[in-house]
C-alpha cells in the first residue's frame, strides 16, 4: 500500500513561507518514505504570505508598491487582485506594511509602531480600482488599533488641542476626538472583509496589549500605557459611531486592526478560515489523505485559540485522519493540542541553540523532523502488520 501524506504547515515567523515549510516536509517524508505519495497545502491565516497564496490560487496578478513601514521607513510592499472574479476583489496582508518581520528586534517598541502602511496599501488598491478587498490580519508587528492605517485614510485622531496624534498605540492614551470628515469617500462604496483571529479581543485581560505585546517587544509598564491606551481609543470610537469595539470577537486582531476596520472603515469582521478556506482546497485534500502532518513555529496552550495546527487538525479529525505537528518550539499548555485533533507533536529543535541558530537552521531542522516522525510511523505501521500494535 502506498502511504498518501498531507502536508499543510503555516510558516515559521522570520524563517520559512509556508511554501518553503512544505517542500522541507516533504522532501523530510520521502527520505523516509520514497513511495510515498504527497500532497501539499501551505496553509495561510492571513498574515504572511495570504496574498500571494490567494492570487497563485485563483490565477490573480500581483502588484509592488512603496508604503510607510512600522518605523515609519520606506518598505517595499504589496498587494493582488483576485483572478476569475466578476469584481475587482483586491487582496492585502497587513504583514507586508506592518508585520513583526520588518522591525529588527532590537527597535520593537509597540508603543510607536504604526500601521500607516496598511491604509497606504488601501488606497494604492482603491487607485487601481478595488471594489471590495480582503485584508488579511496576522503576524502584526504593531499595537496602534489600526489608528496609522485610518489616519492614512483620512481620519482625524485629535487631542484635546485639536492636533493630530503622533504615531504608535502608546499615542491613543491622548485621544479626545476622531474626525471622519476626511475619510476618503471611496470607502463607501467598497466593501471590506478582514479576515482576523476571531479569538481576539481589544479590551480586558485577554485584550491584544496584554496577550500579544510582550511578544512584540513590550515591557510590562509598556503593556500597561497600551492597555489604557485601547480603552480610550474603543471609548472614542463607541462615542463617534456608536461601535463597541471593545468587545468585539476579533477586534484585537493584529494589534487591534480590526478595531479600525470594524469601527471607522465600516468593514466586516470574518473568522479567518471562513475566508480563507474558500480558496485552499484542504478538505478535499484530508479526504485523500492516510496522514496528515502539519506545522508551525510555535505550539502551545495558544495554537487551539485560532492557530493552523488546530485549524487542520480539526477538520482533519473530522475526516478520522491522523494528524503529527511539527513545531519550532513546544511551550507551556501544549498538550491541550490533543483535544484539538493534534494526535501527536514533536519539536524540530535536537539540542539547545538560540533564535539566531534556529532560524538559520530552520530548513535543515524541519526536514530532519519529518524524516524522523515518518520513520516513527512506519515503524508503528510494521508493528501493526505483525499484529502487535496497542
Amino acid at each position: 500500500m502506498t502511504l498518501t501524506i498531507l502536508v499543510a504547515p503555516s510558516g515559521f515567523k522570520e524563517s520559512l513561507s509556508a511554501e518553503e515549510a512544505a517542500d522541507c516536509i516533504e522532501k523530510g517524508v520521502l527520505r523516509a518514505c520514497p513511495q510515498a505519495k504527497v500532497l501539499k497545502v501551505p496553509m495561510v491565516d492571513g498574515g504572511e504570505g495570504f496574498t500571494k497564496a490567494l492570487v497563485a490560487v485563483t490565477g490573480g496578478t500581483l502588484h509592488e508598491c512603496v508604503v510607510t513601514g512600522p518605523l515609519g521607513t520606506p518598505v517595499l510592499s504589496h498587494f493582488g487582485f483576485l483572478g476569475g472574479q466578476d469584481e475587482p476583489v483586491a487582496i492585502i496582508e497587513m504583514a507586508a506594511a506592518a508585520g513583526l518581520w520588518l522591525v529588527p528586534r532590537d527597535r520593537r517598541n509597540p508603543c510607536i509602531t504604526s500601521s500607516y502602511g496598511v491604509g497606504e496599501l488601501i488606497r494604492a488598491a482603491l487607485d487601481a480600482g478595488a471594489r471590495r478587498i480582503l485584508l488579511g490580519c496576522g503576524d502584526s508587528g504593531i499595537n496602534d488599533g489600526g489608528a496609522g492605517m485610518a489616519q492614512a485614510l483620512g481620519v482625524g485622531l485629535l487631542d484635546k488641542d485639536g492636533l493630530p496624534l503622533p504615531p504608535g498605540g502608546g499615542a491613543l492614551g491622548q485621544l479626545a476626538r476622531i474626525d471622519l470628515s476626511s475619510r476618503d469617500p471611496r470607502l463607501a462604496d467598497v466593501r471590506i472583509d478582514a479576515a482576523v483571529n476571531w479569538h481576539n479581543m481589544l479590551l480586558g485581560e485577554r485584550g491584544v496589549a496584554r496577550v500579544f505585546g510582550p511578544q512584540k517587544g513590550a515591557t510590562p509598564e509598556q503593556v500597561e500605557v497600551l492597555a489604557d491606551a485601547m480603552e480610550t481609543y474603543a471609548e472614542a470610537i463607541h462615542r463617534t459611531t456608536g461601535v463597541d469595539v471593545g468587545s468585539a470577537p476579533g477586534a484585537g486582531a493584529s494589534g487591534g486592526l480590526g478595531a479600525a476596520v470594524l469601527g471607522l472603515l465600516s468593514g466586516k469582521l470574518h473568522p479567518r478560515y471562513d475566508i480563507v478556506m474558500q480558496y485552499l482546497d484542504l478538505d478535499s485534500m484530508i479526504a485523500r489523505a492516510d496522514l496528515v502532518i502539519t506545522a508551525e513555529g510555535s505550539l502551545d496552550g495558544q495554537t487551539p485559540f485560532g492557530k493552523v495546527p488546530a485549524e487542520v487538525g480539526h477538520r482533519a479529525k473530522e475526516a478520522g485522519r491522523p494528524v503529527i505537528a511539527l513545531a519550532g518550539t513546544i511551550g507551556k499548555g501544549v498538550t491541550l493540542n490533543f483535544e484539538h485533533g493534534i494526535d501527536a507533536f514533536a519539536s524540530i529543535l535536537k539540542a539547545p541553540c538560540s533564535l539566531d541558530d534556529a532560524i538559520n537552521a530552520a530548513p535543515k531542522l524541519l526536514v530532519r523532523a519529518a524524516e524522523d516522525a515518518v520513520r516513527m510511523v512506519r515503524v508503528g505501521m510494521l508493528l501493526t502488520e505483525r499484529g502487535l500494535a496497542a
